[in-house]
């Protein structure tokens, strides 16, 4: 026994990084669908609060686990080719947040989406990716909205991490690897017995500092300036402005990395949270607090308007109080309003674009007139009705 120690230790000792890097991509591999992921950047500071405007902006609403229906809203815009490989160069590409619930994609989407930050990164490119009410229900514990075949996505993902795991304690120059299901209950009251494994595997995984929760969701801002647009999930009130966005936005990455507890920064609770708020997107003009929204971007320098996803848009996107709301969520998922693909693009001289997948957008809004399958739509100054331009999607 003493040989077999002697005679291993020597040789771990030289591969622990090696080893634990390859059990990484293995359980990557197998968690994602398949995905390799390039080399992360040496750990890379915290994202700005406040970005200058880029040649091009994209703007996407919210995913809410349907893989196969972000894909499209991506190649849409032209970020992704017929092989899902980022081609978008330059552009910075802002997705608001609600990856999670609704749909049983929701990890594959979290590491896609992470392949494409490597990838824009290397082209110059930049795709930021915020937090929304459903991201701040998860982390803390609240699972009203997700599927059955998002509950089994997580019990797989454990089963691979616990492989994973085994694997780098056989290695005497690693150390023991934490086990991110200690101290939870093997049981939960109201979940039936045979989900149990899989709602387990999700607490751990997306609770404050849990694995999942610490890799993919520590990164998002939950408050983004970008050039001269203002983005956030549900809505800026003015009360958030006041208490600063940037301390919005380090107070939730630190909780999410396990430093402040159970539960989410006050901002964040409540129906007038900023992933919560709904004055700027519910219903028509009529049903928007304009004035309150002046007041808003007045005292956010330099901003002409807010884009917020969170609530769905029947009729597609767009924009209300002279258009200095846009709306982006299109409840794009199958779980949530299977509506047809459409983001926002945001030029370099502040002109409004909607690039959208549906053919037969009727005249219901101010954004919505002469939409067709391959055309973008400028949309139109104080309201006006925007004019079609062909694009490449």
């Amino acid at each position: 026994m003493e040989k077999e120690e002697e005679s291993s230790t020597p040789f771990c000792k030289h591969i622990p990084n090696f080893l634990s890097s390859f059990v990484d991509t293995f359980v990557d591999f197998s968690v994602s669908g398949g995905l390799f992921l390039l080399p992360p950047p040496p750990s890379p500071p915290p994202l700005p609060t406040r970005l200058p405007q880029p040649p091009r902006l994209v703007a996407i609403g919210d995913l809410h686990g349907d893989l196969q229906k972000s894909k499209e809203a991506l190649r849409l815009a032209g970020l992704i080719d017929a092989a899902d490989r980022y081609v978008g160069g330059s552009a910075t590409v802002v997705q608001v947040g609600d990856v999670l619930d609704r749909g049983g994609d929701e990890l594959k989407i979290l590491y896609f989406l992470e392949k494409l930050k490597r990838e824009a990164a290397r082209s110059g490119g930049a795709i930021i990716t915020m937090n929304g009410n459903h991201e701040i229900m998860n982390v803390e514990g609240d699972f009203r909205f997700a599927t059955e075949q998002g509950v089994e996505e997580f019990r797989v993902w454990y089963e691979w991490f616990r492989i994973g795991n085994e694997m780098k304690s056989l290695c005497n120059g690693l150390e023991k690897p934490w086990d991110p299901m200690e101290g939870l209950p093997s049981s939960f009251r109201g979940v039936r017995k045979e989900f149990h494994d899989g709602f387990r595997a999700r607490v751990a995984a997306l609770r404050p500092n849990g694995p999942i929760s610490k890799r993919f969701l520590t990164p998002n801002v939950t408050v983004l300036v970008v050039g001269d647009s203002v983005f956030v999930h549900g809505g800026l009130l003015p009360e958030h402005t006041s208490y600063g966005l940037e301390k919005i936005n380090a107070e939730v990455r630190d909780w999410i990395n396990g430093c402040a507890g159970r539960f989410s920064p006050e901002h964040c609770r409540g129906r007038d949270g900023v992933v919560w708020v709904r004055r700027f997107s519910r219903g028509d003009e009529h049903d928007c607090d304009c004035s309150a929204l002046e007041h808003v971007l007045a005292t956010v320098p330099g901003v002409k308007r807010m884009v917020m996803g969170h609530t769905i848009q029947t009729v597609g996107i767009n924009g209300v109080c002279d258009d200095k709301a846009i709306r982006i969520d299109v409840g794009l998922s199958k779980g949530c309003g299977d509506g047809l693909p459409e983001v926002l693009e945001i030029s370099g001289n502040s002109g409004l674009r909607i690039l959208t997948a549906n053919p037969l957008c009727q005249n219901k809004g101010a954004f919505d007139v002469g939409k067709d399958q391959g055309l973008g739509v400028l949309l139109g100054e104080h309201g006006g009705a925007p004019r079609p331009v062909e694009v490449q999607a």
